[in-house]
């Protein structure tokens, strides 16, 4: 017989966004999971996770559930910053 896989019920799913996708948005702005969601980038529910693909050249304040240290290290140089969502 064939083993099932076992699905791990605290495992956290996240809707992933990258940073190239960030450029969008108008400088200066503040970038919340509910504008990600209305800009059709991100699932209508769900956390949100920002990663380091692609390139940003606007200062944005970023507000997510996660973000990787790619994704970080590429918002602060373009001159914006970062804050983390509790859900």
């Amino acid at each position: 017989p064939k083993l099932k896989g076992f699905k791990n019920p605290n495992r956290e799913e996240y809707t992933v966004v990258n940073v190239g996708k960030l450029a969008a948005f108008d400088a200066g702005t503040t970038v919340t999971p509910d504008d990600l969601r209305s800009a059709g980038l991100a699932k209508k529910r769900g956390k949100i996770k920002v990663l380091g693909q692609g390139d940003l050249d606007v200062a944005l304040t970023v507000r997510a559930h996660a973000f990787s240290a790619g994704a970080t290290d590429k918002i602060t140089a373009a001159g914006g910053s970062v804050e983390v969502v509790e859900s």
